[in-house]
């Protein structure tokens, strides 16, 4: 069995559980949901022909599950059958191919009147199969090169072909007449089951599956007054619905965090998800959440029609007073591509790695999602954008990030963009190496410049990449160590204050 049904087997066997004929939908992030509905059985003892036809068009369909929920009737499903071709007029053409067919002609200030036409090529294309790969890339390549080179344009596989009074044309004549459809015909995408019962029953049954076609996803909006950090956050959940098929007063539930899902052709993914339990928000909200597994589960409290080919969007986060902080940080290090991929030792062998000047300060915003900061619900990834009020009170864009899935009471910190008014400058000022003696030193001047008018603080980043064994000697400011190759300066500045930073790596090996 593929890794793919265990995993969805069990999901299934959680989220579908017994209820009414309302339906239900479990959609992830990941443009995946599972669905429950409810199938009518009426069925004689023995073996029973049985069709469903409010499947959606992108149904997984070794992910069915079809059962009793009382668990009173055993169903044995002998065989299982899905269709997605629709009847369609293009259909319809592709099954009449070298057959003649009646077109009605309708002209203006003329009466109606018909024609023959025989059908020397529909133009069909199969549900998930591109004009390309039906008539082959070739075929494709070759009429497309005749064509720019004034062979003629016998026109692309999606186009039909018809006969008319010996001639062909490449467009319908007129609207088709087919004869009458045959009794396997199809309206919609359909699942089809032999069922063997030992005893006649009628129930509802419960069909549980995973679709293709469905997706969420959450989008912030971040309000900051004129003068003051705190922050009033708005956030949405969007959910899109492509997969052909429309469910009316759903009970919808949005699954956050990296559940793995193998997609065609992709290996497992081992990775891990951290995720914590959530406590309330304290005043209703349009949308509850809870720890489910290793995930979160959001829960929209009112049922929704969720329309095919429709987006909907639900505000399920409003939070006033957040208390943040905007952090400046200069990373002066600039690394062009010729550098990707390079050890540590070529790294530490290359006299001019790290001597390019980056002068942008980085504007980063920080905030606690904690209850007592008025939020502490676990935030699923998605896009924040940050507005800030002007002394007129209008709102102005300054900037937007996106944030992967952060638990309660961790940290968000989201970069908006680079500082207008600071600036700079890195430059290496000595670098002496013994390599007899196995040490090098390299020094560096960093200078910067503040020209607000108001006093900032500067986080300088430097990373130690030339080998782990490293000392930092005579620093002109105090540092901390953020990682074992990264150091932090905290520089203050006056306004139209200029500092110069200076320090020494030791490195050993």
């Amino acid at each position: 069995m593929k890794p793919i049904t265990l995993l969805c087997f069990s999901t299934l066997l959680a989220l579908a559980s017994p209820g009414s004929g309302q339906p239900a939908l479990t959609i992830y992030n990941q443009n995946f949901a599972v669905v429950r509905d409810s199938v009518p059985l009426d069925l004689k003892a023995g073996v029973n022909t049985v069709r469903f036809t409010e499947t959606t068009a992108h149904v997984e369909t070794d992910s069915v599950i079809l059962r009793d929920p009382s668990g009173k009737t055993a169903l044995q499903i002998l065989e299982q059958n899905y269709r997605n071709d629709p009847i369609s007029q293009e259909l319809l053409l592709s099954l009449n191919e070298g057959n003649t067919l009646e077109f009605l002609v309708r002209e203006a200030n003329k009466p109606d009147r018909t024609v023959q036409g025989k059908i020397i090529r529909s133009g069909y294309v199969p549900h998930g199969q591109s004009a390309m790969q039906r008539y082959g890339q070739r075929y494709y390549q070759g009429q497309m090169a005749m064509a720019y080179s004034g062979g003629g344009n016998f026109g692309a596989p999606g186009q039909p072909i018809i006969e008319v009074d010996g001639k062909l044309q490449f467009s319908l004549p007129g609207q088709p007449l087919f004869p009458a459809l045959a009794d396997d015909t199809i309206l919609k995408p359909t699942l089809e089951w032999q069922i063997r019962t030992a005893k006649p029953a009628k129930l509802d049954a419960e069909i549980a599956y995973v679709t293709g076609g469905m997706s969420w996803e959450a989008d912030y909006n971040v309000l900051a007054p004129e003068k003051s950090d705190l922050l009033e956050i708005t956030g949405w959940v969007t959910v899109d619905n492509q997969s052909g098929k429309t469910f009316k007063d759903a009970k919808i539930k949005l699954m956050a965090g990296d559940v793995s899902k193998i997609q065609p052709g992709e290996p497992m993914d081992y990775g891990f998800a951290l995720h914590a339990r959530s406590d309330a928000l304290g005043m209703s909200q349009p949308v509850s959440e809870k720890a489910f597994d290793e995930y979160h589960l959001y829960t929209l409290e009112r049922p929704a029609t969720l329309r095919d080919r429709e987006t909907k969007q639900i505000e399920f986060i409003r939070a006033a007073g957040v208390k943040s902080q905007r952090v400046y940080i200069y990373d002066g290090l600039k690394l062009g591509n010729q550098y990707r991929g390079w050890s540590m030792e070529n790294i530490r062998n290359n006299e001019n790695f790290g001597t390019e000047c980056n002068t942008k300060v980085a504007v980063v915003r920080e905030f606690k999602n904690s209850a007592e900061n008025h939020l502490g619900m676990p935030l699923p990834k998605g896009k924040v954008r940050f507005y800030k009020q002007d002394d007129d009170g209008q709102p102005e864009f300054t900037g937007e990030n996106v944030i992967d899935h952060t638990p309660k009471d961790e940290m968000v910190k989201i970069y908006t963009g680079n500082a207008f008014d600071l600036v700079g400058e890195r430059k290496r000022t000595n670098w002496r190496v013994d390599n007899s003696n196995h040490w090098a030193d390299e020094s560096f001047e960093i200078k910067l410049r503040n020209h607000k008018k108001e006093a900032v603080e500067i986080r300088v980043v430097e990373h130690l990449y030339r080998w782990t064994n490293w000392e930092i000697v005579k620093p002109s400011e105090p540092f901390v160590k953020k990682a074992a190759q990264v150091i932090e300066f905290r520089v203050q500045l006056a306004p139209d204050e200029e500092k110069t930073l200076t320090y020494t790596a030791h490195y050993t090996w």
